[in-house]
């Protein structure tokens, strides 16, 4: 294939804007129909607070930056991505919509179906908040529970279960500025955690209940689906730099010392038998105690795993999820960390790792890409044209599976 006729192909694109780094994923979809990443980016990004715009030139240059080698890598024009929206401010609330069916023939139509999910989304938000996405959950007709699509039924009364996820207005236009600046447009919108969810969980796990644990440097996204929809959404504002500060604080050292330890160190595996924690910085070694280093970690990561607790009793699924956790993020390579969750949170916990994907090895077996390229593969999925195109794949068919809960996106 001539590098201009590839050129002329469709691509799809992630942008990740982190607390402390922001990573674009350019994908394409190949010959056989499954997706591929065909490039990547990564920059600093010091202009954000737990998730929160705070220096926005320093964002704007922080996403250019990454795209600018996402484009050299892929060969590829960016000017429009799915981005991730982030920050202790997003919230998910739980609403319900209702509308009568005037049909003659009283048969439910997707009409019908939008109307009652855009009922569910009026309601009574303060000025300064607005609605991200519309998640419907279930829908009822006539009194029949647990349908989960309505059209072509027949009934008067149509109601639908959603959750609804919101976020601090401010925020929104602080990162729209940055990236209006960076010269891309946000085509979507969505939480880490759910972007990071369609890059890890098969199809089985999203039906029988999974609790998606993403743990960045600033904030800690979690997303829950069961029965193929998603159940609840949350940010927690704690992540890796919170781990750093501890040991900073604890072990009485610079901050760029703790985070070489955290990286270097930070162990919750029950096989961990070190005495000392080595680290060198130039040519001077520090050393510290290795049980100090864990037990300051420990004490992080149990606070961290009681704020997650705190959410999922909220729905009444803690220690009741068949598909268990699934952790992604910077953190989850900690050694022990799924062990470690698993104690805590009573459920089968594991790392997660991505779906097939073909394209550069290097960032698909890397933990702190996951979110990025589920944002790239969301991308993909709203993409009308590749909606249409009739890939039977089973790779594609396991990232589609989720892609009529984007419908209401798709229509905005």
């Amino acid at each position: 294939m001539s590098s201009e006729h590839k050129n002329d192909l469709p691509h799809f694109v992630g942008i990740d804007i982190g607390t402390t780094q922001v990573r674009c994923v350019v994908g394409a979809v190949n010959q056989a129909g499954e997706p591929e990443i065909i490039g990547y980016g990564v920059s600093a990004n010091q202009g954000m607070r737990k998730g929160v715009v705070t220096h926005p030139e320093e964002v704007t240059n922080a996403i250019i930056a990454a795209i600018n080698e996402a484009e050299r890598h892929s060969g590829r024009r960016v000017n429009a991505a799915t981005v991730n929206i982030n920050g202790s401010h997003v919230s998910g609330v739980n609403s319900k919509g209702v509308i009568a069916i005037s049909a003659a023939n009283r048969e439910i139509t997707n009409e019908d179906r939008y109307r009652v999910e855009e009922a569910a989304a009026v309601m009574q938000l303060p000025a300064n908040r607005e609605i991200i996405q519309v998640f419907p959950k279930s829908y009822r007709l006539d009194g029949q529970d647990n349908i989960k699509d309505p059209v072509g039924m027949n009934g008067v009364r149509l109601e639908v279960d959603t959750h609804i996820v919101t976020a601090s207005t401010p925020s929104v236009r602080s990162l729209d500025n940055a990236l209006t600046k960076a010269e891309v447009v946000a085509k979507h919108r969505t939480v880490s955690s759910l972007a990071a969810a369609e890059a890890v969980l098969n199809r089985q796990q999203k039906e029988a209940g999974t609790v998606v644990i993403d743990i960045g440097s600033g904030t800690t996204n979690l997303v829950v689906i069961e029965d193929g929809e998603v159940q609840h959404v949350a940010v927690i504002p704690m992540g890796g730099t919170h781990m750093t500060n501890d040991l900073a604080i604890g072990l009485r050292t610079d901050l760029d010392i703790a985070e070489k330890v955290k990286i270097e160190h930070a162990n919750l595996s029950s096989k961990n038998h070190r005495s000392v924690a080595a680290v060198t910085m130039g040519k001077v070694q520090h050393t510290f105690n290795a049980d100090d280093v864990r037990m300051i970690v420990e004490a992080r990561v149990e606070e961290l795993f009681e704020y997650v607790d705190k959410e999922l009793k909220k729905i009444n699924r803690s220690r009741k999820l068949p598909g268990g956790v699934v952790i992604v993020g910077g953190a989850a390579k900690m050694p022990g960390l799924a062990e470690f969750a698993r104690d805590q949170l009573q459920l089968p916990a594991r790392i997660g790792t991505l779906l097939p994907i073909g394209g550069l090895a290097d960032i698909s077996e890397d933990s702190r890409y996951v979110s990025c390229i589920g944002l790239m593969l969301l991308d993909m999925i709203l993409d009308s044209s590749v909606q249409n195109n009739g890939y039977d794949s089973e790779s594609v068919s396991l990232i589609k599976s989720m892609s009529r809960m984007f419908e209401k996106l798709k229509r905005k």
